[in-house]
């Protein structure tokens, strides 16, 4: 067992948790309560972040291990919340909004998968050679 990455990582995703915490409360003041916009965000941030921390570290040599294990395992694993997205999908299922719910959901898998090619593109066009 390598303790050293799992610390890292345990840092990482008490950060992440706290960010989207934050995040989360932020966008509940400013766009109200009429849709779980903070999850949303974080879920579409986490996933442009996912994939353009995917291809900037590639080949990066060792180092990039401990840093995918704080980035992307840590940070993003707390920032992100499919486990959240998937209570919400359920309340929206079980009330009179399914329209709510496909619109969420899609919103999130659709704009989340476009978001992680768009950032490992991005990584690409501006990783050294």
């Amino acid at each position: 067992m390598n303790w050293n990455l799992l610390f890292i990582v345990m840092a990482g995703g008490a950060l992440g948790a706290g960010m989207r915490h934050l995040m989360g409360a932020w966008l509940l003041r400013q766009l109200g309560s009429g849709m779980p916009w903070g999850t949303l965000a974080v879920n579409l941030l986490g996933s442009f972040a996912a994939g353009f921390l995917l291809v900037w570290l590639e080949g990066r040599g060792p180092g990039a291990v401990y840093l995918r294990a704080f980035l992307i395992v840590g940070v993003l694993g707390g920032l992100t919340t499919y486990s959240a997205l998937m209570i919400e999908c359920l309340v929206y299922a079980r009330t009179d909004k399914p329209g709510l719910l496909v619109g969420y959901l899609a919103a999130t898998l659709v704009g989340g998968f476009a978001l992680v090619w768009a950032g490992a593109r991005l990584a690409e066009l501006i990783r050294p050679a």
